[in-house]
């Protein structure tokens, strides 16, 4: 896990002033490289060959370049069928280069993984990619007839004349512009008239999602909040691992989720840690939360707070960690869907949000594990598993039980035998709820902003954002967020909505 960044086009710009904003993404090295037509620069986290993995990394004849944020799963397998090629680490980034060699721009077809990638071949082309969901973050620009790209937005402020988000599921080619390899709407437009998943069938693609993400050479843990899918991940887990941490945060006198890792850990005899933060520490950590997460959705600030304190927890034990994202959006999760009564408009709301996960949910984990140097992996939303859980009927994802409604019940089934009853059957909790954060801001920014400064900031809101403000609790992190971004980052700010 690291963060890239660089330039096509330009050989004068200085690509280190633009590693140096995040710093934080690799503090396990920093390296650029530079020729004629680019420059290319990497701040590290090592996982995989942590002495021999550094980056930017060529083919051996230097002329083929080649900078990656994220882990490819895949990458021994692909290394068996690519012998001949001379390697010069163990990295799993490295199998990017013979690929590209041998499939040109479809090398991206043959990855699994998450990560965004840029790849400078040896006529001066471009080729770069995300994964499939947009797990791993990419930005770009231009300015002045050069191209500019990086990990976060943050890098390119004041770079370029616009950001735009690189696209999930697509690559991009110098010669050909963007071109898209996967789309989670058509994945599940496929899966709609398969036949349905048994729940050993979901149990056995999960656990191998669950295990291929344990890759690593460092040691490897859980963010366990007590709910059903990172109890899940965990149980998981514990079949590989004899031993591993487990982490949970919550806030004092408030949020029941500690309960339940508790209960969860000592299920699997984990190695558990808690940390319980106080309302000011809280706010205290309000800016700094809204500097990395690159937002002011009041919805996405709520939980990437506790999210926030639970990264840097792990950080003491762990550089890596599985946590359990993605399982509301693919398997119904939330309570507002249960409302949608017939497979289709179900299926489609579920679509919406799952591909809207990359800057939402997942620019969380990214951010807020990466503010810390660690690298979060996120099981549930392996390819495999997505298109198993498109298969899922309706009634499988809610079902009906007197006069209650169950959130995710295929997935409580297939994994009852493995947790408590209490944990497994536990009601759908927001992770802010759980955690104690969720009404902080909202309580503060009610009793700070009176209501004729309400009015008058929502029409610089306005003018800046392009609608109304919602509450006092999105003008309270949208001035935070001034601070730190101008206007002109707005179009990169996800709105959560049900």
């Amino acid at each position: 896990m690291c963060g890239i960044a660089g330039t096509y086009g330009d050989t004068e710009q200085e690509i280190e002033t633009l590693l140096e904003s995040m710093a934080h993404r690799g503090p396990d090295g920093r390296a650029v490289m530079h020729n004629h037509i680019s420059s290319f620069g990497h701040v590290r986290l090592a996982i995989v060959d942590v002495e021999g993995g550094q980056q930017p990394i060529s083919d051996p004849s230097g002329q083929q370049w080649l900078i990656c944020n994220g882990e490819i799963y895949n990458h021994e397998q692909l290394r068996q069928q690519h012998t001949d090629y001379p390697y010069k680490t163990d990295s799993d980034s490295e199998i990017i280069l013979p690929l590209y060699q041998e499939h040109g721009v479809e090398a991206v077809q043959h990855l699994d993984g998450m990560f965004a990638f840029a790849l400078l071949d040896e006529d001066g082309a471009l080729y770069m990619a995300r994964d499939p969901l947009g797990i791993k973050p990419l930005y770009y620009g231009q300015q002045n007839g050069t191209m500019f790209f990086a990990s976060e937005i943050k890098v390119l402020q004041g770079n370029v004349e616009q950001i735009h988000e690189f696209p999930h599921g697509h690559w991009y080619h110098s010669d050909t512009g963007f071109v898209p390899y996967y789309s989670v709407e058509n994945v599940i437009a496929e899966q709609i008239e398969s036949p349905n998943p048994t729940f050993s069938q979901i149990q056995d693609t999960l656990r191998v999602a669950d295990h291929k993400r344990l890759m690593s050479d460092v040691p490897v843990g859980v963010f366990l909040s007590g709910g059903l899918d990172s109890s899940i991940i965990a149980a998981l887990v514990a079949e590989k691992l004899d031993s591993f941490h487990t982490f949970n945060v919550g806030i004092a006198d408030g949020g029941e989720d500690p309960i339940y890792a508790r209960m969860v850990s000592e299920h699997l005899g984990t190695q558990h840690h808690e940390y319980v933060y106080t309302t000011d520490e809280l706010l205290d950590a309000v800016p700094t939360v809204i500097y990395h997460l690159e937002s002011f959705d009041p919805l996405l600030i709520r939980s990437a707070l506790p999210n926030y304190f639970l990264a840097r927890l792990a950080t003491e034990f762990v550089t890596v960690v599985l946590c359990g994202e993605g399982a509301d959006e693919l398997m119904s999760g939330y309570h507002y869907l249960k409302k949608y009564d017939t497979p289709q408009a179900l299926q489609t709301e579920l679509t919406r949000i799952t591909d809207g996960l990359h800057n939402c949910n997942l620019q969380r984990v990214d951010r807020m594990t990466m503010a810390h140097g660690l690298e979060g992996r996120v099981p549930f939303l392996d390819t495999e598993f997505i298109a198993l859980a498109s298969a899922l009927d309706l009634d499988q994802r809610i079902r009906s039980d007197n006069s209650d409604d169950i959130e995710k019940w295929a997935l409580r089934k297939a994994f009852e035998d493995m947790l408590p009853h209490e944990v497994v059957w536990r009601k759908k909790s927001k992770f802010s709820e759980g955690a104690g954060s969720a009404h902080v801001l909202e309580q503060v920014a009610e009793r700070e902003i009176s209501d004729n400064e309400f009015m008058r900031e929502g029409q610089r809101f306005q003018a800046e954002v392009g609608r109304s403000l919602a509450s006092k609790e999105e003008l309270y992190c949208y001035r935070i967020f001034r601070q730190f971004f101008a206007p002109a980052v707005v179009p990169m700010v996800s709105q959560w909505r049900e």
